[in-house]
């Protein structure tokens, strides 16, 4: 079949199968950004998230025999929920970023891209495929961005013009040689809203970011959250949203087309106490089937002990005080002491008691450390009035 005919049969299946955006691109190198792949390397801007190998992520020809052409797809996500869920200071919640809302979008992708190979192959004879959701060796963006999607921002996410930039994107490089479309123009002018916006300043101003200062990778780590972030993650759990909600490009943006990506706000801002000694078999059943799972639940229940002591929630210290006694992983209990000594406003000796009797059977020493700052501070607060 002539090419640019299937290429308009695939766009229209792509919208049947519920595909947003589709574009081509060729399977060129992009060797262009070798350079400065290497300095965001070398300045230790990376996460460790990425794929390890970087000619992987350049050569297109590496990953795949005799690759030709690159599909780039998008799926646009909501930006809010329908319901809402009033406040509650003796049961307070947490808030998952927007782009683990719902069924984990990676299986959502594999399965509309898999539509449309199933398709292609239908139409033609000798047609190969390798599809890629966020783990691949291609860097998403920057294959959306050279298929016509949309434009690499300052905050180093495509910015599409339907749906800003709430997508989920994927791509599948192919054997077929199509037409490619015409790269997406950067549109963010002079605006610099995201990057002012940032707490830690992790964005570098030219679509590329300090990965390692970014809140999303903070909250994705397993051992202790820095200091320096604890405060700026706020009472979000998981992601960070902060540079999309600025963005002008998202203003009034909210698309609710894929049932899979709903979600009741009680999902969504989960109730923080609840998760501090919640169970595998509950956390499986509760956010299983959600992106944010894929660390496990240990992230998700230090930052939850993180985002307590951001709302200094005092009817959270006997809780606190449970996992201090009963976790038993090290990190989890040392997080759980700095609550506390975030949390408590006065001179407290039980709980001082408390603290003095775990740290005196520590061994780990990061805990050790964690722990020691923690009853250094609780030593320092003042006495109750009634006891001045």
């Amino acid at each position: 079949m002539e090419t640019a005919s299937l290429k308009t049969k695939i766009i229209a299946k792509a919208k049947e199968v519920g595909i947003d955006k589709i574009g081509f691109t060729d399977a060129t190198p992009f060797d262009y950004l070798k350079e400065s792949l290497e300095t965001q390397q070398a300045a230790g801007h990376s996460t460790g998230f990425e794929h390890p190998i970087m000619a992987d992520r350049l050569y297109p020809d590496r990953i795949f025999d005799q690759p030709k052409s690159i599909i780039s797809i998008a799926l646009a996500y909501p930006s809010s929920v329908k319901d809402s869920i009033a406040q509650d200071k003796n049961n307070r919640r947490g808030a998952l970023a927007r782009a683990s809302w719902g069924i984990d979008y990676h299986h959502i992708l594999r399965d509309r891209m898999a539509q449309l190979i199933d398709f292609i192959k239908a139409e033609t004879q000798d047609a190969t495929f390798k599809p890629m959701v966020d783990t691949g060796e291609l860097i998403d963006v920057v294959t959306a961005q050279r298929a016509g999607l949309g434009f690499i921002g300052r905050n180093g996410l495509l910015i599409t013009s339907e749906f800003g930039s709430y997508v989920y994107l994927g791509e599948i490089i192919t054997n077929i040689e199509f037409e490619p479309d015409q790269p997406g123009e950067f549109g963010c002018g002079d605006c610099y809203r995201c990057v002012n916006a940032c707490p830690p300043q992790a964005l570098l101003g030219d679509g590329r970011l300090n990965g390692r200062r970014c809140l999303s990778y903070q909250t994705q780590t397993k051992g202790y959250m820095p200091l320096e972030f604890r405060r700026k993650i706020s009472h979000t759990i998981y992601g960070c949203d902060i540079c999309q909600l600025v963005c002008p490009y998202n203003k009034g943006i909210d698309s609710h087309i894929h049932p899979e990506m709903e979600v009741s706000a009680a999902e969504v801002q989960p109730e923080l106490k609840p998760l501090l000694t919640i169970s595998n078999k509950d956390f499986k059943n509760q956010f299983g089937h959600m992106a944010c799972a894929w660390r496990g639940k240990k992230p998700l229940q230090r930052n939850a002990i993180i985002a307590l002591a951001n709302y200094r929630d005092q009817t959270a210290i006997p809780k606190l005080l449970e996992v201090l006694e009963m976790d038993t992983r090290p990190m989890i209990r040392g997080t759980a002491a700095w609550a506390i000594s975030q949390i408590e406003r006065y001179y407290q000796p039980s709980i001082i008691e408390c603290v003095a009797k775990h740290l005196a059977k520590e061994t780990d020493p990061e805990t050790i450390d964690e722990m020691s700052a923690a009853l250094a501070s609780l030593k320092a607060k003042r006495l109750p009035k009634d006891q001045l």
